[in-house]
Protein backbone atom coordinates (compact mmCIF):
# COMPACT_ATOMS: atom_id res chain seq x y z
CA UNK A 1 0.00 0.00 0.00
CA UNK A 2 1.28 3.39 -0.97
CA UNK A 3 0.94 6.20 1.57
CA UNK A 4 -0.52 9.09 -0.26
CA UNK A 5 -0.01 12.23 2.31
CA UNK A 6 -3.50 13.67 3.47
CA UNK A 7 -2.48 17.46 2.61
CA UNK A 8 -1.04 18.24 -0.78
CA UNK A 9 2.51 20.09 -0.93
CA UNK A 10 2.04 23.74 -1.18
CA UNK A 11 5.35 24.94 -2.82
CA UNK A 12 5.40 28.91 -2.37
CA UNK A 13 8.69 29.82 -3.57
CA UNK A 14 11.64 27.91 -5.85
CA UNK A 15 13.78 27.39 -2.96
CA UNK A 16 11.02 24.80 -1.22
CA UNK A 17 11.53 22.69 -4.74
CA UNK A 18 14.85 21.95 -4.79
CA UNK A 19 14.77 21.17 -1.35
CA UNK A 20 11.74 18.72 -1.36
CA UNK A 21 13.28 17.25 -4.18
CA UNK A 22 17.12 16.67 -3.47
CA UNK A 23 17.03 18.30 0.46
CA UNK A 24 17.44 16.30 3.53
CA UNK A 25 19.82 13.95 5.40
CA UNK A 26 19.83 11.14 2.90
CA UNK A 27 18.81 12.67 -0.80
CA UNK A 28 21.64 14.47 -0.67
CA UNK A 29 24.03 11.90 0.21
CA UNK A 30 22.67 9.54 -2.06
CA UNK A 31 23.08 11.70 -5.28
CA UNK A 32 26.57 12.84 -4.04
CA UNK A 33 27.35 8.73 -3.61
CA UNK A 34 26.20 8.13 -7.11
CA UNK A 35 28.51 11.08 -8.40
CA UNK A 36 31.09 8.61 -8.09
CA UNK A 37 29.92 6.12 -10.25
CA UNK A 38 28.47 5.57 -13.30
CA UNK A 39 26.06 3.30 -11.87
CA UNK A 40 25.43 1.31 -8.87
CA UNK A 41 23.58 -1.52 -7.59
CA UNK A 42 21.41 -0.94 -3.91
CA UNK A 43 24.13 -2.94 -1.95
CA UNK A 44 26.66 -0.54 -3.08
CA UNK A 45 24.80 2.52 -2.48
CA UNK A 46 23.74 1.17 1.08
CA UNK A 47 27.22 0.24 1.97
CA UNK A 48 28.77 3.33 0.93
CA UNK A 49 25.84 5.27 2.87
CA UNK A 50 26.59 3.22 6.43
CA UNK A 51 24.18 3.66 8.67
CA UNK A 52 20.90 3.96 6.50
CA UNK A 53 18.46 1.76 6.87
CA UNK A 54 16.92 -0.76 3.80
CA UNK A 55 13.68 1.12 4.21
CA UNK A 56 14.73 4.79 4.32
CA UNK A 57 17.15 3.86 1.03
CA UNK A 58 14.16 2.27 -0.58
CA UNK A 59 11.69 5.23 -0.14
CA UNK A 60 14.81 7.74 -0.59
CA UNK A 61 15.63 6.08 -4.02
CA UNK A 62 11.80 5.82 -4.96
CA UNK A 63 11.49 9.63 -4.45
CA UNK A 64 14.82 10.37 -6.44
CA UNK A 65 13.35 8.72 -8.98
CA UNK A 66 9.95 10.14 -8.83
CA UNK A 67 11.74 13.78 -9.21
CA UNK A 68 13.87 12.19 -11.88
CA UNK A 69 17.21 12.84 -10.48
CA UNK A 70 17.86 9.15 -10.66
CA UNK A 71 17.02 6.70 -13.27
CA UNK A 72 17.15 2.92 -12.61
CA UNK A 73 17.45 0.11 -15.16
CA UNK A 74 16.21 -3.09 -14.19
CA UNK A 75 17.27 -6.75 -15.82
CA UNK A 76 15.36 -9.53 -16.65
CA UNK A 77 17.84 -12.05 -15.23
CA UNK A 78 17.74 -14.21 -12.37
CA UNK A 79 18.29 -13.10 -9.31
CA UNK A 80 17.07 -9.96 -10.29
CA UNK A 81 19.70 -6.85 -11.33
CA UNK A 82 18.78 -3.47 -10.89
CA UNK A 83 21.10 -0.29 -11.69
CA UNK A 84 21.06 3.27 -10.29
CA UNK A 85 22.75 6.37 -12.20
CA UNK A 86 22.45 9.79 -11.62
CA UNK A 87 20.29 11.64 -14.48
CA UNK A 88 21.09 14.62 -16.59
CA UNK A 89 18.82 16.02 -13.87
CA UNK A 90 20.35 15.13 -11.31
CA UNK A 91 24.36 15.56 -12.85
CA UNK A 92 22.78 19.40 -12.57
CA UNK A 93 22.44 19.29 -8.51
CA UNK A 94 25.82 18.70 -7.95
CA UNK A 95 27.38 22.25 -8.04
CA UNK A 96 24.53 22.96 -5.36
CA UNK A 97 25.89 20.32 -3.50
CA UNK A 98 29.11 20.89 -3.57
CA UNK A 99 29.13 24.61 -2.56
CA UNK A 100 26.63 23.60 0.11
CA UNK A 101 29.45 21.41 1.57
CA UNK A 102 31.84 24.28 1.05
CA UNK A 103 30.20 26.60 3.05
CA UNK A 104 29.63 23.80 5.54
CA UNK A 105 33.12 23.27 6.18
CA UNK A 106 34.21 27.08 5.95
CA UNK A 107 31.00 27.37 8.90
CA UNK A 108 31.66 25.01 10.89
CA UNK A 109 33.55 26.53 13.67
CA UNK A 110 30.99 28.65 14.27
CA UNK A 111 28.38 26.26 15.51
CA UNK A 112 31.17 23.01 16.28
CA UNK A 113 33.84 21.95 18.23
CA UNK A 114 35.89 21.08 15.03
CA UNK A 115 35.76 21.48 11.24
CA UNK A 116 33.91 18.54 9.38
CA UNK A 117 36.24 16.11 7.50
CA UNK A 118 36.80 17.15 3.96
CA UNK A 119 33.96 14.92 2.00
CA UNK A 120 35.42 12.89 -0.57
CA UNK A 121 32.80 13.30 -3.09
CA UNK A 122 33.18 17.03 -3.05
CA UNK A 123 36.72 16.54 -3.45
CA UNK A 124 36.64 14.26 -6.36
CA UNK A 125 33.83 16.62 -8.23
CA UNK A 126 36.95 19.33 -7.77
CA UNK A 127 39.52 17.52 -9.56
Amino acid sequence: MKYEPKVEKEIMCPIEYGLDIFGGKWKSRIICVLSSAEVMRYNEIRKELGNITDAVLSAMLKELIAGELISRTQYNEIPPKVEDSLTQKGTSVLPILQSICQWSRTHTLDNLDKKLPPCRTCEQLQS
